[in-house]
């Protein structure tokens, strides 16, 4: 065996002085995988080149991971950056939680309950915790896994143990939900849409943040936001939005984690909902 060993490396050795074994490392050791890159495509002439452009370069200084969705109905427009990588939800998925109740409750044909109501307003325009858990425990794991299926949400894993702030999202999904939120289609009712939509559009001024930010005049503003700070990954800080107006009708999701503070992941996103919103304006 020791002779073995030692002919191996003479081998090596000898492979020194040939670059033979220069080659051998570099494969051994792979440079780092480039980072993703932002993907744009549009109907509208030189509009994807703009927003891949001004979307890098929002995100060229900023540390974290961080997943960026797009949609703009007027003009066929989509963006993404990492849109299958998986995040904690935070308070984003209590937008999903609101859809999974009127979901479930158009199947039975009935409207929610007066203290159903409280807890969505509250949950939403608040992103009031307790609420979250009432509504969620009282819902439970087959019907959101249900509503889930319906709205082809496949990438989305309920939090378990009725942690639902662990619920993992994607870009993906979360697209998916808005534009059912902001369309007519068969899994959620004109009225439930709406309702989902206006409480969205009412959240409290101080978590306004994130998405609406730098959205033009006269564009009507629904959004829903969510941040957690954990031991791995530092803040989660997201945010969903959608917005018409403008000949525009646009859905955005900014999802991030490995930030240092709140403030420097709220920071992240309303660089790039500054230039989405501007260059869609523009457009």
């Amino acid at each position: 065996m020791t002779s073995g060993i030692s002919r191996r490396a003479r081998v090596l050795a000898a492979a020194v002085g040939t670059g033979v074994l220069v080659p051998l490392v570099a494969a051994a050791t792979p440079a780092a995988a480039a980072a993703p890159a932002v993907t744009c495509t549009s109907a509208k002439a030189g509009l994807a080149t703009k927003l891949k452009k001004d979307i890098t370069a929002a995100l060229a200084t900023r540390k974290g991971t961080v997943a960026v969705g797009l949609y703009d109905r007027s003009t066929n427009t989509t963006c993404t950056l990492r849109a299958s990588s998986a995040y904690d939800s935070a308070s984003v998925v209590k937008v999903t939680v609101l859809a999974t109740l009127l979901w479930d409750a158009k199947k039975t044909n009935r409207y929610l309950t007066d203290r159903e109501n409280t807890l969505a307003k509250a949950m939403i325009t608040k992103s009031d915790n307790a609420a979250t858990s009432t509504l969620w425990k009282q819902l439970g794991m087959t019907k959101i896994k249900n509503f889930l299926k319906a709205a082809g949400m496949t990438q989305t894993k309920p939090g378990a143990n009725g942690y639902w702030g662990l619920t993992q999202i994607t870009v993906t999904d979360e697209q998916k939900l808005l534009k059912l939120l902001t369309a007519k289609n068969a899994v959620l009712s004109d009225n439930s849409r709406a309702y989902i939509v206006k409480l969205m559009g009412q959240v409290v001024s101080s978590q306004r943040w994130g998405t609406p930010y730098g959205v033009p005049s006269g564009v009507t503003v629904a959004v829903k936001n969510g941040w957690l700070q954990r031991s791995t990954n530092g803040w989660r800080v997201h945010s969903v939005g959608a917005f018409k107006g403008g000949g525009h009708d646009y859905v955005m999701t900014v999802l991030t984690h490995g930030n240092s503070t709140m403030n420097y992941g709220i920071a992240t996103i309303q660089a790039v909902a500054k230039v989405i919103h501007r260059d869609l304006a523009a457009s």
